[in-house]
């Protein structure tokens, strides 16, 4: 009997082990379906998807009501939805339908609304117990019950995982217990923020999924396709960086987007938000404004081919400009990050980046944050601002100030350089460096990292203009860039914000190395 009993225990845990063994024959649902999840309402579709009996027919309803059959195929049934609208509970019902009878599955509390995936580093990762008002926001958590969380477990893998292999967090209802459960765990208080600010926005269901690693950089969580098409072949990473942990998560090409992008393919979703880049500020920097662009591209095209058409081929993709690391640092890998975040545009959405937005977040330096100053605590304000890019550009509110201000002209006459930004701004703080002129003996010389920039002095405001003396440069001026600096300004204190003061203006670079336009008046 003893030896019986042996036997069947191995058999489960060779059926657990060696999915061929019989272990996806098991009816159920894909990983990241389960009691209080929220689908993709319409006018998308949501998709179903899980595992079965080979040649067994399947049939998914809600409410019992327009059943959707599909056959089992390699272990594998999907079924597409007819659109629903924003709203809930209901009860979604599988059927498995075999030569061994009739076998069915529940899933309850279902809500239809829209669906973020939320991606990026330890800043995505940092929970609601670690931000300001940390308690406050604690506290008003279960008031949200229609906004949903769901992470996926920190795995790697070295080939392209059909399902997830682990869930941090499965679907459930906001606690302070779920999205205070320590810290650079789950749940991602930015996503939480975010979708709890849309909700108070749109008043119908959120889901939010989380799926990032800490100390990661965009290669990680790209394609082969991403990084071949910008010219990153060999996988050098992995040589220089052996050590993972929470903090220094994995660098091998790929096997972020492996483990834990590619599973969750087959969601319908609305849009993505990202919040990552200080990891490439060491590694590949000046490549970045080709691999974050094209893994944007790839996510978008992946999702619109792996829900079957039911995700936007073009859906809004948000992004984090990245704050500071070190005051005073001579270093100017982070300014140029958040230039190549941008395509080297400075602005998003732009020709290079449609169906984007950008928060950005350099003017909320956070000195006293308890895991450093890469990690600011201010995650309402990031969470704000791209609720506002959310609203512009994936709900189409018109009317929504979402962008700083940003140069549309540049002209130099004799020492006096005059800017023409797309709107009215505030200027509060004159600093006397935040604005630079490339000095050189030729008008070309200067590159973003050379020594020859030269301050030049805010000494006029009107409305959209900004008057700068460029008497600090007896040579010639053949460039401008504006907060060009690790830590460029104090907490709220930048220099130049829309005339509401709501909004700060984004670094930029002008002149033969830089976008915008560039006018020299003798």
């Amino acid at each position: 009997m003893e030896s019986l009993v042996v036997l069947g225990v191995l058999a489960i845990i060779c059926g657990l082990i060696h999915p061929a063994n019989g272990f996806e024959e098991r009816f159920r649902f894909a990983s990241y379906y389960g009691d209080h999840m929220v689908l993709q309402a319409g006018p998308g579709s949501a998709v179903i998807w899980g595992y079965g009996a080979e040649g067994a027919t399947v049939s998914v309803s809600v409410e019992g009501k327009d059943k959707h059959t599909a056959k089992v195929l390699d272990g594998i049934w999907s079924v597409t939805l007819d659109p629903v609208k924003p709203g809930g509970p209901f009860t979604l019902t599988a059927e498995h339908l075999s030569q061994d009878g009739l076998t069915s599955l529940n899933l309850t509390d279902v809500l239809f609304g829209d669906v973020w995936l939320c991606g990026g580093q330890s800043n995505m990762e940092m929970t609601l117990s670690q931000v300001m008002n940390a308690s406050e926001e604690l506290a008003e958590a279960s008031k949200f019950p229609d906004v949903r969380v769901f992470s996926a477990a920190l795995e790697q893998s070295s080939t392209e995982l059909r399902d997830l292999a682990k869930v941090a967090l499965p679907w459930s209802i906001p606690s302070a217990k779920v999205l205070g459960a320590g810290n650079f765990t789950q749940f991602s208080a930015v996503c939480w923020l975010f979708g709890r600010y849309l909700y108070e926005r749109l008043q119908y269901p959120m889901g939010l999924v989380e799926s990032c690693w800490g100390g990661t950089p965009v290669e990680a969580w790209s394609s082969h396709r991403v990084l071949h098409r910008c010219g990153l072949v060999e996988d050098t990473i992995g040589s220089r960086f052996e050590y993972v942990d929470r903090v220094m998560g994995p660098r091998f090409n790929s096997v972020l987007w492996n483990a834990m992008i590619h599973p969750l393919l087959n969601m319908t979703i609305k849009g993505a938000i990202w919040y990552q880049g200080e990891d490439n500020t060491n590694y590949n920097l000046d490549l970045y404004n080709c691999t974050f662009p094209a893994m944007i591209d790839d996510w978008r095209l992946s999702f619109h081919q792996g829900s079957a058409g039911q995700t936007s081929a073009v859906f809004p993709f948000g992004f984090v400009q990245i704050c500071t690391d070190n005051q005073g640092s001579p270093s100017d890998a982070f300014p140029r990050l958040r230039w190549h975040q941008t395509a080297d545009f400075g602005f998003a959405p732009n020709p290079r980046m449609k169906d984007t937005f950008m928060a950005v977040s350099v003017d909320l330096v956070d000195p006293g944050s308890p895991w450093g100053s890469i990690h600011p605590r201010y995650k309402q304000d990031v969470a704000q601002r791209l609720i506002l890019g959310a609203r512009a550009v994936a709900y189409g509110e018109k009317g929504v100030s979402f962008q700083g201000p940003f140069p549309t002209k540049v002209e130099l006459k004799g020492n006096i350089m005059i800017i023409t930004y797309s709107q009215k701004i505030t200027v509060t703080h004159f600093n006397k460096d935040v604005f630079e002129v490339c000095c050189s003996k030729k008008k070309t010389a200067c590159d973003v990292s050379s020594s020859g920039w030269a301050p030049a002095p805010v000494f006029n405001v009107y409305s959209n203009i900004i008057f700068l003396t460029t008497e600090n440069c007896p040579d010639e001026v053949s460039g401008l860039r504006y907060a060009w600096k690790d830590w460029p300004c104090d907490w709220k204190a930048c220099p130049v914000y829309s005339a509401d003061r709501v909004l700060p203006a984004p670094p930029f670079l002008v002149g033969p190395q830089g976008s915008g336009r560039w006018t020299i008046l003798e």
